[in-house]
């Protein structure tokens, strides 16, 4: 049973800086992960993501300024945002998939697991 768990979420202003943190328990194999995010006014949009060989995509909102990266010892995946937005506000979601890689890495349809969310304010 795959279990993630986010963390490092906050409060932040205008053109600050804040990392969160998703740990990942119960796969025993590479797959592919992502982040996403629950915007006011919008659905689950794709973040970024990574897959197996490391090769990762962005949506287009957040290219050049955040960036996703992985701990595969520490089974944990980070979110580094930088130069951040008031419409970067929501709630930041981990998933991972079966699959090593997606055609789609950024379509929440791919996605098998999914942490609880944490929260993200930019003011």
């Amino acid at each position: 049973h795959v279990q993630l768990v986010e963390s490092g979420g906050g409060s932040v202003q205008a053109g600050g800086s804040l990392k969160v943190s998703c740990r990942i328990s119960g796969s025993t194999y590479s797959t592919c992960v992502a982040w996403f995010r629950q915007t006011a006014g919008k659905g689950r949009e794709g973040v970024a993501s990574i897959n197996s060989d490391g090769w990762t995509a962005y949506g287009d909102p957040v290219k050049g300024r955040f960036t996703i990266s992985e701990d595969n010892a520490k089974a944990s995946l980070y979110l580094q945002m930088n130069d951040l937005k008031v419409e970067d506000t929501g709630v930041y979601y981990c998933a991972a998939a079966a699959a090593a890689g997606l055609d789609y890495p950024l379509d929440f349809a791919g996605y098998n697991w999914w942490g609880q969310g944490t929260q993200v304010t930019v003011s």
